[in-house]
C-alpha cells in the first residue's frame, strides 16, 4: 500500500521525482482501476480516468481516453515552463487529452527509482490514497 501526503505549498518540489522519457513510458496503475499508458510517440492511452477527482474540471470526462503527453520545459526567454515533447526528463507530464477539451498535468512523487504519478489540479492537494499510479513493472520491462 502506498501513504504518500503531500501537502505545505512546496510539496511538489521537496518530494518531486524526476524521471527520463523512457522510465514515463509503459503502463501506470491505481488501485482504484485507473490507468495510463504512455507510449514512445507521446500517445498516452486512458482508462477510468474519468473516477480521479483531477477529471471533474473537464468538460466530458467520459470522452477521457487518449491524448499526448510530455514534460514541462524551461522556456529559453523566462522563467515560465512550457509544454516540450523534446524534454527527455521532468518531474510533470502534461496530459493532453484529445477530447473533452480538457489537460490535467501528472505529477511525479517519491524515489525516482519507484515514482509514483498523481494527475491532480493541485499537487499540495495530491491523490486519494488509491489514486496514486505506480508503474506496472511487467509492462514497463518488456517495452
Amino acid at each position: 500500500m502506498v501513504a504518500l501526503t503531500v501537502s505545505c505549498g512546496w510539496a511538489a518540489a521537496i518530494h518531486a521525482a524526476e524521471v527520463s522519457a523512457d522510465q514515463a513510458e509503459g503502463r501506470w496503475t491505481s488501485e482504484a482501476g485507473t490507468s495510463l499508458t504512455f507510449h514512445e510517440d507521446h500517445t498516452f492511452a486512458a482508462e477510468h480516468f474519468d473516477e480521479l477527482p483531477a477529471a471533474s474540471d473537464c468538460k466530458n470526462p467520459s470522452a477521457l481516453s487518449s491524448g499526448r503527453w510530455a514534460f514541462y520545459a524551461p522556456a529559453e526567454a523566462d522563467q515560465i515552463n512550457t509544454v516540450d515533447e523534446t524534454a527527455a526528463r521532468g518531474t510533470v507530464l502534461p496530459l493532453i487529452f484529445s477530447a473533452g477539451e480538457c489537460e490535467v498535468d501528472a505529477y511525479l512523487f517519491g524515489d525516482e527509482d519507484d515514482p509514483v504519478m498523481c494527475p491532480t489540479g493541485d499537487p499540495d492537494v495530491g491523490c486519494p490514497s488509491d489514486g496514486y499510479l505506480r508503474q506496472n513493472q511487467t509492462a514497463a520491462s518488456g517495452s
